[in-house]
């Protein structure tokens, strides 16, 4: 997309009040993604539709993702969160199998295997996490972009080595996902929340399933929805499993997916490509800024930039507009289609003292 149609896209769906630096944190919800979702709850209240909100909202959802995610829709799961498509995953290993994190990787992603307490989980430094992959080692886990500081897997390197020693790769894409280009498939299993660079509300997120990893992917957690005719699924066990990934799907919330659909939409419109450009631009006119005021960023070519040390400065930027976060004392700012230079100069200056 060339700069100016951007700039109208941007223009039509968003009229930020403050320079918002903190999509990592959360992202900004669109104009028609905001409405989509008033109208279902309007109706909701008023009685004029039969349940809470349409199926094909949600299969639009999917549709958009996978089309973000370069994968078929029947290999996308929807469902409200990473922690539970991750903790379906956890259910699937055998005790005492062995799962391979980066130090300091996100909560969602390690939890649900630590809680079962019959696992190996190892970690190792970002950087190590190839070189760590061992015979042993049956699946490593792993985001695509840290949260705490933006920091780059090496995604190539990381998935050679899984497949050398025969392991599972797990990769979070909730920091990545609509700025980086995706290759969904290229992993066993993929999780993304929705509420960060895609835009979506809060509640949704996607586990995308090679045809393989399905073989061994117990649906524990079916429901209906999950059924292969759901809506003749409801009084009994499920008979038929839906035969691709929709059989890990959750009952999904129709408020959050209408919204997505609108979301996903408006991220295809836009494409990977340009949001990418865009982005990791605002980033490094960023970077550039803060070595310039003697701050040490940690380096990378990402949407997310982060200042160690700096953390505490989150309050002083937020009273002068800028919104940012203070993570593992790391002052965080990610960038994304709806910022401009004008909010990167803003916050270089405030932590110029000007």
């Amino acid at each position: 997309m060339m700069i100016s149609s951007l700039s109208r896209a941007v223009a039509a769906e968003f009229a930020p009040e403050t320079a918002y630096l903190n999509t990592s944190s959360c992202g900004l919800l669109p104009r028609r993604t905001v409405d989509a979702v008033k109208a279902l709850a309007e109706e909701n209240a008023s009685g004029r539709r039969a349940g809470a909100g349409d199926f094909e909202a949600v299969d639009r959802a999917r549709e958009g993702f996978a089309r973000i995610a370069g994968v078929d829709a029947g290999r996308v799961a929807v469902g409200s969160s990473v922690a539970v498509h991750v903790g379906l995953i956890a259910c699937s290993l055998p005790a005492g199998a062995e799962v391979l994190v980066p130090e300091g990787e996100f909560s969602s992603v390690t939890s649900p295997f630590a809680v079962r307490g019959d696992l190996a989980l190892r970690t190792v430094p970002l950087e190590e996490l190839a070189g760590a992959v061992r015979p042993e080692t049956a699946l490593v886990a792993f985001s695509s972009v840290q949260s705490a500081d933006g920091r780059l897997a090496d995604l190539d390197a990381v998935r050679a080595a899984a497949a050398a020693h025969g392991a599972r790769t797990l990769l979070d894409a909730t920091q990545s996902a609509g700025w980086l280009p995706l290759d969904a498939g290229a992993y066993d299993y993929t999780v993304t929340a929705g509420f960060k660079f895609l835009l979506c509300p809060r509640g949704t997120s996607f586990l995308t399933v090679t045809r393989e990893a399905q073989e061994s992917l117990p649906p524990v957690f079916a429901g209906w929805v999950a059924g292969a005719d759901a809506w003749n699924s409801l009084y009994a066990p499920v008979a038929t499993l839906a035969p691709d990934a929709r059989r890990y799907d959750e009952p999904p919330a129709f408020l959050p997916y209408h919204g997505a659909a609108q979301s996903l939409d408006l991220v295809n419109e836009i494409g990977p490509e340009a949001l990418h450009a865009h982005a990791t631009t605002l980033a490094a006119r960023f970077r550039n800024g803060l070595e310039g005021l003697g701050h040490k960023p940690v380096p990378g070519e990402t949407a997310v930039v982060a200042v160690p040390g700096l953390g505490d400065r989150a309050a002083e930027l937020e009273r002068a507009g800028v919104m940012v976060s203070d993570r593992a004392g790391h002052l965080r700012a990610a960038f994304h289609l709806y910022n401009t230079v004008a909010d990167v100069d803003l916050a270089l200056g405030v932590l110029a003292g000007r």
